[in-house]
């Protein structure tokens, strides 16, 4: 008896030990005071992951953790981050900068960081234990043309081997004098050639040209900064920019509270050969469907082409400027989130005289191919402010997502360069 309460109390001993110690890794990472500022859902907690990176776009994280984002603006030589929490405390406290090139799009794929800059999307080789990859960027696909709005360059892959690239419309509908008062649309829009979709090139297959190698997947597509393949439906996803100042260029059929209030931010459900409609059409979401825009004869009624066009699966409120789209596929997370999106809206800038919107990033929740209930603000407070007249009031705003490799959520700001790392930390 003896001999079994020594085992006993040995055992009870280990158990306690063990207990410790899996609670001292259950709060090594510790959320900030009031959540850095974020408003989330109960259960869920946030921290600052990095500060002052630099004009942080999009993210990508590899199985390891480190984290790489792209700059629209190259700091320190560098135009990619690379980031690293060496300690386990879910902050970054190894950071470097990298490449030359500066842009929107990132990500990882086959050993490789590929980076969407402005004209043309490259790849840098990892190395094994190494945060930085190597210093030689490898062109993949070149042929963008050089334009002053739109000319972002975010990208997904599928899972066969194809990489998907917005390639954004210079135009806010296709003008024949952009952004001009009385100017006609131009019929077609010669911008469809080269624009305004997506298009889908081999994903290891160095100098590709957009127009000798390239295949235009989707058009009709003003600008898609938000796009991800679902791995769970085996689709491309996107999110469209829609068209601007209604009620500047036609005042006699849109007032400036319809302007703001039109048109919808469409969720779209990309396949081979949709045409969503830009810039013959535009989604209004007070009525449903799909109509012709003024710069081609409509008058806020009427459907006309744009019956055959192609409809979101969703559609948010005006001008809230999503920037990226993620489904999420971790564990962390309560069941309910598995599967659906996630969406950073990166605030609005001509919803005047209403209060500019967005800056949040918000949840959709899918039952196979589409949503299957409303959009919800999943993470909000990133503006610092209730009201925000100008984007300039706003203190942070939303622009990349991406999942750690323990399903957390990060969230870059492109503002000041911070990054958020949100986790849930209730009872899923």
């Amino acid at each position: 008896m003896k001999r079994n309460a020594s085992l006993n109390f040995i055992l009870l001993f280990l158990t306690f030990l063990m207990g410790s110690c899996q609670t001292e890794t259950k709060t090594s990472i510790v959320p900030d005071v009031d959540n850095a500022g974020l408003k989330l859902p109960e259960g869920f907690s946030a921290l600052i992951y990095a500060d002052t990176i630099g004009h942080a776009r999009h993210i990508a994280i590899n199985s390891n953790g480190d984290v790489y984002i792209a700059l629209n603006r190259v700091k320190n030589n560098g135009g990619l981050a690379c980031l690293r929490d060496t300690n386990g405390d879910g902050r970054a406290d190894e950071i470097s900068y990298h490449g030359q090139y500066e842009g929107t799009g990132v990500d990882l794929y086959n050993g490789y960081v590929y980076f969407g800059a402005d004209t043309l999307v490259v790849r840098y080789k990892l190395t094994d234990g190494a945060l930085e990859p190597d210093s030689y960027a490898e062109i993949i696909v070149r042929g963008f043309t050089v334009e002053s709005q739109h000319a972002s360059k975010p990208f997904t892959f599928d899972q066969e081997g194809n990489m998907y690239v917005n390639v954004g419309a210079p135009s806010n509908a296709c003008q024949v004098q952009d952004r001009t008062k009385g100017s006609p649309g131009m019929d077609p829009c010669p911008l469809l050639d080269q624009h305004g979709g997506i298009w889908r090139f081999k994903a290891d297959v160095p100098g590709q040209d957009q127009m000798k190698d390239g295949y235009r997947y989707a058009t009709g597509i003003r600008n898609a900064v938000a796009l991800d393949w679902n791995k769970t439906a085996n689709k491309l996803y996107a999110l469209q920019h829609g068209r601007d100042q209604l009620s500047q260029f036609y005042p006699d059929l849109y007032s400036e509270q319809q302007s703001a209030e039109l048109p919808a931010e469409e969720f779209l459900l990309v396949e081979d050969g949709s045409d969503f409609g830009w810039p013959y059409c535009y989604y209004d979401g007070q009525q449903n469907k799909k109509v012709l825009a003024p710069e081609y004869g409509g008058d806020g009624r009427e459907t006309g082409r744009c019956s055959a066009k192609d409809d979101p699966i969703m559609a948010f409120p005006a001008h809230l400027a999503p920037n990226d789209l993620l489904f999420y596929t971790g564990t962390m997370f309560p069941e309910r989130y598995r599967n659906g999106a996630f969406i950073a809206f990166h605030g609005s800038w001509n919803r005047a005289p209403e209060p500019q919107e967005g800056y949040y990033v918000v949840f959709v929740p899918f039952s196979g191919e589409i949503p299957s209930g409303n959009w919800e603000i999943f993470a909000s407070g990133f503006a610092g402010t209730d009201v925000i007249k100008s984007p300039r009031d706003a203190q942070y705003r939303p622009c990349g997502l991406a999942m750690g490799p323990d399903g957390s959520l990060y969230v870059t700001d492109d503002v000041k360069g911070r990054i958020w790392r949100i986790f849930y930390s209730g009872k899923a």
